[in-house]
């Protein structure tokens, strides 16, 4: 889909116009907060495969999805971007795998933020048949389809890339740099990008309001957990943010076209790796923490496993030592809420 590696082809035109200093710059700029969103959503996935609680629980599984999706989408646009910084051109093949891995993991994170905000739904409104509705095979199934509706349409760009006439070309070496938009070599592949983002947004975009508008109905009733309604609710909102930053990054060419009509290329590029920061990579970081730092499950195991092993790391021998008690004649360690640290 065009707004997740539109910007990258903005940046690779303006750093043309850049020396090695400026391009070690704005690669720095991107690259470390990437850096940095990769290791949080690294550490969250980890965290909900080491519990069987968290592999269990169908909210869990969803969140696992989407932040794998996430992830695997920050790394190879990063890739992307740090090959164009470096004048490096890839073939036609091979930049055909590595985008459409990124449209697979692009559109697998809004449809799997609908089935989540569905869930919510259902647990809020429906709490006696949450239960029997959202179940592990239910919740496999739909992460299941999830995933073939994202690779069915990446099958038919696939289709429209190789009505293309390679055959003509004197060399399958791209001259311009890898990139989605690189890859519409058929008009039709753009028209068909554009109709297709518009259909997934909508989509989810109808689907999330809904569902937040059945919560804060459900949330009035009488019957209903207050609490776990206003938890539902603002996960809800904070999804819908979520989408809505995605989906800022679709008028963004629009938007850099108009500012660069009274600014210099160089304030464009700076423009575009702050747009970047802000509505590309933070929201592939936003699910991680909305649940790390909001659900009392999550968050003691994210906090344990992000500083509890590197403070184990220097423990002196001393206090190593001071946490032997005697039970039953054997010395044995103290475990502490549960984690041996």
């Amino acid at each position: 889909m065009v707004y997740a590696n539109q910007t990258q082809t903005n940046f690779t035109v303006g750093l043309q116009y850049e020396g090695l200093l400026g391009r070690l710059f704005s690669s720095t700029l991107t690259t470390v907060p990437c850096c940095v969103f990769l290791f949080i959503n690294g550490t969250m996935l980890f965290t909900l495969r080491s519990k069987s609680v968290f592999r269990e629980t169908s909210r869990y599984i969803l969140l696992f999805n989407l932040l794998f999706a996430d992830t695997v989408l920050l790394a190879l646009s990063q890739f992307l971007y740090l090959l164009a910084s470096c004048t490096i051109t890839l073939s036609y093949p091979v930049c055909g795998v590595i985008t459409m891995l990124t449209n697979l993991t692009n559109e697998v994170s809004p449809l799997t933020l609908v089935v989540m905000c569905l869930e919510r739904y259902v647990a809020v409104c429906y709490p006696l048949r949450h239960a029997s509705i959202v179940t592990i095979r239910n919740t496999n199934m739909a992460i299941i389809v999830v995933w073939a509706f994202s690779s069915l349409n990446v099958f038919i760009r696939v289709v429209l890339l190789l009505d293309f006439p390679f055959s003509d070309l004197d060399t399958l070496q791209m001259t311009d740099f890898c990139s989605h938009l690189a890859m519409f070599l058929n008009p039709v592949s753009n028209i068909y990008d554009k109709a297709y983002t518009g259909f997934l947004f909508t989509s989810a975009g109808v689907a999330v309001i809904s569902s937040y508008l059945g919560v804060v109905i459900a949330a009035r009733s009488a019957s209903t957990d207050k609490a776990s309604a206003r938890k539902a609710r603002n996960t809800l909102l904070l999804h819908l943010v979520q989408l809505g930053l995605t989906l800022l990054s679709t008028i963004q060419n629009p938007l850099l076209i108009a500012i660069s009509q009274i600014v210099t290329r160089i304030v464009i590029v700076r423009i575009q790796i702050t747009l970047h920061v802000c509505i590309f990579l933070f929201p592939r970081c936003l699910s991680a923490f909305i649940y790390g730092l909001r659900d009392q499950t999550i968050r003691p195991v994210l906090m344990f496993n992000l500083c509890c092993r590197l403070k184990r790391s220097v423990v002196p021998a001393k206090a190593e030592k001071s946490s032997l008690v005697k039970f039953s004649g054997r010395p044995r360690l103290v475990t502490i809420s549960g984690f041996s640290c």
